[in-house]
């Protein structure tokens, strides 16, 4: 969510007045034992005249110990493991997320806003250590020297120095918002080197060894960008892709990225990156916002969707006393759009594919077979769940946690499938998606139009387990290529609360899932002499809120989804985002 501090250094950089930039008004396996559930999805009216699905909760844990402050452990330590860790998985988990949510008496507002704690876990011959640090960032320690939130996150705004007098305080309102380099969001990779990242325009290289906090680079050094997401993509040979946002004096673009895999001496970090081409957006005032995007073997696909960002309100928010995530909104009357580009070339695809409002995070993955692009994707059917994402309320217990859980859209997994091959002879009105057992549809409007809608990947029996999110899929064999199987964690609850492996050959899914458990997002290692997509493990770090230090790093076999081993860690920890997992020989 990050994304917002690049519209600053825009700000910055680019002396334009709001009135050049804005020339319009700017419009305001088994069933919790304790848990009921309804058994029935169901549509709930969210206030915007839309529907989304939901499964009514009552009588919600607490989760409150999994959005607390905790203390980092720097130097590694054995944990207990319970059962066997087959000896072929050697390696660094690495993980990331927010650890810290308070600095003296001044508290963040927004889960997202927590600073960065680093995690890894090292598995070798079976036996497992731990060990985290905070990142090294300059918000973190510009906030510890003075105690206090001295540089504002997403959902929270610094307040003025209380040691000026009240003047001083007054004409702090007006000086520019620093961006944040709390880099909380996931570990990424670039020509061979490990980074921490969130969305604004740096990143931290660190040490995946000791978690040591080495550079902070800066994207706008290399390429006339302003952020990048958390998520890229690789192709085989190391090369990364991208998206990042950029601003200036004809309002915001959209940019493709593309980095090349290997450095040019030792000291290289982002040399060489190139903006591939740039997309208008379709309110250059009021841009989408993502998280993410797709990649198949000869496209990249950004997804234009209705969760939109108010620049004006943004570009104001320090003046007006408001966050960041003031300027955040979810539009249901704009669709959905989704952008081809071709990789090679940088070419824009002047055909747009639309599809009703809805709103995503992660992709799964996207591939193309006979003329189609198919891309298969978590998403829901409304996009205020981020503004529920509250500390406070993620803090609730009793009937007040229930109500918060009950009125957030749940994310379910979906396909489009988009036809590549489109000519002057393509009829309109009328369904182009010739697969067979696809029940997508796809309808050409006009030579520029095309109209998509999904199919669900999933049965009904996902239902109960309040959908899915954290996807995850064997990537290094399987990203861009036709696959049968992904993991996630599934949403009874405001956290992941248990883990799931889908079969797309018949929709069926199996579980993991034990009571007052919370696990992360899944993360799979193949074995070494795999002949099958799902051989391998899944590594998943799971949280027990109602026990003292009750952590542990679960490992699952990734084709029978059977308990192999469990790694107890007697540490807390607060419940992160993303990570990676690092193979050693």
């Amino acid at each position: 969510m990050h994304l917002l501090y690049s519209i600053f250094m825009w700000v910055q950089q680019d002396a334009v007045t709001k009135q050049q930039l804005y020339p319009s008004t700017i419009n305001e396996d088994m069933p919790p034992v304790n848990i009921e559930s309804s058994g029935d999805a169901k549509p709930v009216d969210n206030g915007n005249a839309e529907k989304c699905i939901t499964t009514a909760m009552k009588g919600l844990e607490t989760i409150e110990p999994l959005v607390r402050s905790v203390e980092e452990t720097p130097e590694p330590i054995c944990t207990e493991v319970q059962g066997s860790i087959p000896s072929w998985v050697k390696g660094n988990l690495l993980r990331n997320g927010p650890g810290k949510f308070e600095f003296g008496n001044t508290h963040y507002n927004h889960w997202f806003d927590g600073m960065a704690m680093l995690h890894k876990f090292t598995i070798a011959e079976g036996q497992v250590t731990y060990m985290s640090r905070f990142l090294n960032s300059e918000a973190y320690r510009k906030n510890s020297e003075r105690d206090r939130i001295m540089m504002s996150e997403f959902g929270t705004l610094a307040l003025p120095d209380p040691c000026k007098n009240i003047f001083q305080r007054f004409l702090s309102r007006f000086e520019m918002m620093d961006s944040t380099d709390n880099a909380s969001v996931s570990f990424v990779k670039y020509k061979g080197d490990y980074y921490v990242s969130t969305e604004t325009n740096f990143m931290h290289r660190v040490n995946p060894e000791n978690l040591e906090t080495l550079d902070k680079v800066d994207w706008s050094k290399f390429i006339a960008v302003n952020g990048a997401t958390a998520h890229p993509h690789y192709d085989p040979d190391g090369t990364a892709y991208n998206m990042g946002n950029s601003y200036g004096s004809k309002g915001a673009l959209y940019n493709i990225i593309r980095v090349p895999p290997e450095k040019s001496d030792s000291k290289d970090t982002l040399q060489g990156a190139k903006v591939l081409c740039s997309i208008v957006p379709a309110n250059k005032s009021h841009p989408s916002y993502y998280h993410s995007f797709a990649m198949s073997e000869n496209y990249v696909v950004f997804i234009e969707q209705p969760i939109k960002m108010d620049l004006m309100k943004i570009v104001t928010a320090k003046l007006r006393g408001k966050a960041l995530s003031d300027g955040i909104y979810w539009d249901p009357k704009q669709e959905t759009v989704f952008h081809l580009v071709d990789k090679r070339t940088g070419e824009v695809s002047p055909v747009k594919y639309h599809t009703k409002a809805i709103s995503t995070f992660h992709q799964i993955n996207a591939f193309e077979e006979d003329g189609f692009l198919m891309i298969d994707l978590c998403c829901a059917d409304d996009g205020g769940a981020i503004n529920n994402y509250l500390i406070q309320n993620l803090r609730k217990s009793g009937e007040a946690l229930d109500e918060v859980y009950n009125t957030i859209c749940r994310a379910f997994p979906r396909r489009f499938v988009l036809p590549l091959q489109l000519t002057g002879e393509t009829p309109t009105d009328q369904n182009l998606n010739t697969r067979p057992s696809s029940t997508a549809t796809c309808v050409q409007i006009n030579k520029d139009k095309v109209f998509c809608q999904h199919e669900d990947l999933h049965g009904d029996d996902l239902y109960e387990y309040g959908g899915l999110e954290f996807p995850q899929i064997n990537y290094g064999k399987y990203n861009t290529r036709q696959y049968r199987y992904f993991y996630g964690c599934g949403f009874r609850h405001l956290v992941g609360d248990s883990l799931l492996k889908m079969d797309l050959k018949d929709k069926a899914f199996k579980v993991w899932y034990q009571k007052g458990f919370f696990p992360s997002e899944p993360v799979f290692v193949p074995s070494p002499d795999a002949e099958e997509e799902d051989e391998g493990v899944i590594l998943s770090v799971v949280l027990t809120p109602s026990q003292d230090k009750g952590t542990f790093l679960l490992v699952l076999d990734a084709k029978t989804f059977e308990e192999l081993a469990r790694a107890n860690v007697p540490v807390n920890m607060a419940y992160g985002f993303h990570g990676a997992f690092n193979a050693t020989p």
